[in-house]
Formats: C-alpha cells, structure tokens, sequence
C-alpha cells in the first residue's frame, strides 16, 4: 500500500509531463467563387451547378513551437479579386496580420506544412521563409520538375536551396510527441497530405487538405477531373474513412464553408 501510494504522485506528474500543451487556430486564407462545379467530379456528379468555398489555414501551437498548416492564396489578391475561367478568388486579410492579432510574429513560426502545391495553398508561403517547409517528397519532385510553374516560383526560396525543407514518403510526426501528424493521402496530387491534430480537450481532429472540398463528396466520392491520380485518391479516401472510424475524429473539410462553425471563430483556438 506504502509503495502504491509513493508511486501513484509519480504516475500523475509522468502523465501530466507526455500531455502536450497544444491548441488550434482557424486563419482566414481567402474565399473561392466557382460558376461550374462539374470539374470537382470526372463522374458528373456536379455539372452545372456552381459553388462558394472557403480557403481556410491553421496554427498548430505545441508548448513553443508551431506550426502553419497551408499558406492560402496571394497577399496580392487583397486588392482586388482575380477571376481565371470558372474561378473567382479574393482575399481581406492576410495570414501575417491575423497571427499578429494572437501575438505570434511570422519569425515565430517553426514549420510551414503544405497539404500540396496549389496555388490557393501556397500563396503566402514566402512570408513565412525562414520555417521549415514540410511537404511530401513527391510533391517537391512533381515541382522540382515543372508540374506547377506558378507555384515553384513562390516556393523558389526553398526549392533552390535558400530554405530548410523537410520531405518524407509517407506519414510525418510534424513534433515527435504524436500530437500533430502529417498523413500521406495522395491523388489530388502526387504528394497531397491531409493532417491529424489530437488536441487534449477537443479531440481528434482531420483537416482533409484537398482530399475532399465539400461534404457531398464524402458520401458519392467524387473525384475532381484535375487529381492526378484516380486510384490513389480513392484508397486515400479509404484509409481517411477508417482513421476517422477508429480515432471518432472531427472532419473539417478545409474548403467547405459549412465547416467553420466545427471550430472556434478566430482569434478563439480550439484546445
């Protein structure tokens, strides 16, 4: 009894110590206007309808490090919206100005994760330069050899060496403790990523990156015409369903503005 009670205040603090102190904020990356969904699915699940998303971003805190999830769409677009075929993009604040308001500068922030290489995820990237750059290994290649010119150019500071990146193949435990980790679901792109955030009161959380842009798609499975992989978005689709399925995750599509109210409305965190 005498040894049970000595050991169980250690048991406490031990647990108390493997707790990571993490929390999560909601950022406001833009807004996208589509006139004709029927690119979103190859099956014509969509054709002729038209559609507004959100483009949302996240800041990951873990004790003193962080982390930015996606880097939205252009500072530039604050001026004015920019219209190119179906797509019509805006932006009213930038991702800087937001983090300010929560008093975290960008020197503060440790890594910058990409689900992918699309422009409305990568737009200010260059704002944050001196973060790691987390991004799948095929992606990098995908860009390393022309598969997104417009892109390369706003990560060039990385690609061409000036910046510390990160690659991996697979899955990446982004602050080794299992808090927060990076989970290979290729087929938007080669190396397309969603991500898993365990926060301690919330719970589970995935962010879809582009794996799903809107709700319906989680039921009927569309596949936008534009994924370079057909097969691979579908097993990815497979295996989200069954981390979902096993952790009773929160699925916030990134995309989908019926998702917001999933999480707390800046500058509140989820914790």
């Amino acid at each position: 009894m005498a040894v049970a009670a000595i050991a169980m205040p250690f048991a406490a603090q031990a647990q108390e110590a493997e707790t990571p102190d993490i929390e999560m904020w909601r950022l406001d990356c833009g807004a996208i206007a589509i006139s004709n969904l029927d690119a979103f699915s190859d099956g014509y699940l969509y054709e002729g309808r038209e559609g507004t998303f959100t483009n949302s971003c996240y800041l990951i805190r873990n004790g003193d490090r962080h982390l930015l999830w996606d880097a939205g769409l252009p500072s530039a677009l604050i001026d004015g919206p920019m219209t190119q075929g179906v797509f019509t993009v805006s932006l009213e604040r930038n991702m800087a100005s937001q983090l300010a308001e929560i008093g975290v500068a960008v020197e503060d922030v440790d890594f910058l994760g990409l689900s992918h290489h699309h422009f409305d995820h990568v737009g200010q990237a260059p704002d944050f330069a001196a973060s790691t750059l987390l991004l799948n290994a095929r992606d990098i290649a995908a860009l390393r050899e022309g598969a997104n010119p417009q892109s390369a150019q706003i990560l060039a500071s990385w690609l061409e060496g000036g910046g510390t990146i990160t690659d991996f193949s697979g899955d990446h435990d982004v602050f080794g403790d299992g808090s927060v980790v990076i989970l290979a679901m290729p087929g938007h792109t080669p190396g397309h990523s969603s991500l898993l955030v365990r926060l301690p009161e919330t719970g589970n959380v995935l962010l879809t990156g582009d794996l799903y842009h809107f709700r319906e798609q989680i039921e009927n499975e569309g596949v936008p015409r534009f994924n370079t992989d057909r097969a691979d978005t579908l097993a990815s689709m497979e295996r989200f369903t069954q981390i979902d399925e096993a952790l009773d995750a929160m699925i916030v599509i990134q995309h989908d503005p019926g998702d917001l109210d999933r999480l707390p409305a800046f500058p509140e965190s989820a914790r």
